[in-house]
């Protein structure tokens, strides 16, 4: 009964079957947003979300007997779960699901989890992630996924690996759908690093305000995984390869903000307290921008031409768009053939669980309507 009524209620909504791996702050984020919002999507849209299966590093919670976890109440489920908690066995409640559609949000930053996109993308099953690990890691493997979409297997969303909940991603396909030439792409990338050079002024220190920007949660738990600028650089080259470039991480020019020697510190506060040991070095760079009026920022870059990708602390003239930035924004500038002078810009909020929840939240909703569901 409990499947002859999905296919009868399936003829009129699009349902997917939803399990989430990685509820970290965007997780649960996320989580939340589609607790609030999955009646109205139901009621306007006709999707039927239905987490079936929510997974962290040591624990999983199921949906029982086809029902969908209780969002009000997952995280002390999560917490007294004591089932083995393994991507096969979320992967095999999924698949038993009597639901027509399946979907993996993978919300984790982790390199292990897109090892498995191939297998679930031949069992049909979609994805989407703002996980940046896979579409900048070996060329290979993203080549396979993306092969794997290309011959309808299952769908593959991803505008949330380059910038949170702005449309980087579907305004970079749009221009190359339409036939347009990507000439140079740049832009700041990072939340953190926006807000670092945002309010990196003279007089100010670089420990001081990196200090600050930790306090205040832009950071990761330690900062070098921001300053080392390998976010950034697989940011970078994740829209290089959308280009058809097929750059390996390797192969890009990243400058590393974490001086020298504090880069193997042996914790996060051993390095903060010996930051402002350094400070002088990024005093007089500050210094020299602001006397020919200028300004510093991290700013990666991809040339069409050359197909060379940059990660560089760059200056700019004052009136320079990027210099004109606040808290942590981001600002990508696209230069094509119709988009030349001036350039196609998207700007807005870069950083935060709720932006980036926004934005594979977004995703998911694409797809059901890739699925059938009504615009």
């Amino acid at each position: 009964m409990a499947v002859a009524a999905c296919r009868a209620m399936s003829e009129k909504t699009t349902q997917l079957a939803v399990g989430l791996v990685g509820p970290g702050v965007v997780g649960r984020a996320l989580l939340e947003q589609l607790r609030v919002e999955s009646k109205n999507l139901l009621s306007k849209y006709r999707v039927d979300l239905q987490v079936q299966g929510i997974l962290n590093s040591s624990q999983v919670i199921l949906g029982k007997e086809g029902q969908p976890i209780d969002l009000d109440a997952y995280g002390d489920q999560l917490l007294a779960s004591s089932a083995d908690a393994s991507l096969g066995v979320l992967t095999q409640h999924l698949r038993d699901s009597p639901l027509p559609h399946k979907v993996i949000i993978d919300c984790t930053a982790s390199a292990y989890v897109p090892q498995f996109y191939r297998r679930w993308m031949e069992q049909g099953i979609h994805i989407v992630t703002p996980n940046k690990k896979l579409n900048s890691g070996p060329l290979a493997e993203y080549l396979a996924v993306k092969q794997l979409q290309k011959a309808g297997r299952a769908h593959y969303m991803y505008e949330g690996t380059v910038g949170a909940g702005l449309p980087i991603i579907s305004t970079l396909k749009s221009l190359l759908d339409t036939g347009d030439e990507v000439q140079r792409i740049e832009g700041v990338f990072s939340g953190t690093l926006s807000y670092i050079f945002n309010t990196l002024t003279p007089g100010k220190t670089f420990s001081s305000v990196v200090s600050g920007a930790r306090r205040r949660g832009y950071t990761e738990p330690d900062p070098r995984d921001d300053l080392s600028g390998m976010d950034v650089t697989r940011k970078v080259i994740n829209l290089a390869r959308e280009c058809g470039n097929k750059i390996e991480l390797s192969a890009v020019d990243t400058e590393s903000l974490v001086p020298e020697p504090l880069r193997k510190a042996q914790s996060p506060q051993e390095f903060m307290d010996s930051l402002h040991e350094h400070d002088d070095v990024m005093a007089a760079r500050v210094a020299e921008a602001d006397e020919h009026g200028e300004v510093l920022r991290y700013v990666g870059s991809y040339d069409a031409e050359s197909g060379v990708c940059q990660v560089l602390l760059r200056r700019f003239p004052k009136s320079h768009p990027f210099a004109n930035l606040s808290g942590t924004e981001n600002i990508i500038s696209f230069t094509t053939l119709r988009y030349s002078n001036p350039p196609l810009i998207v700007r807005g909020p870069g950083a935060g669980p709720a932006v980036t929840a926004a934005g594979v939240f977004a995703d998911v909703v694409t797809l059901a309507r890739y699925l059938g569901a009504p615009s």
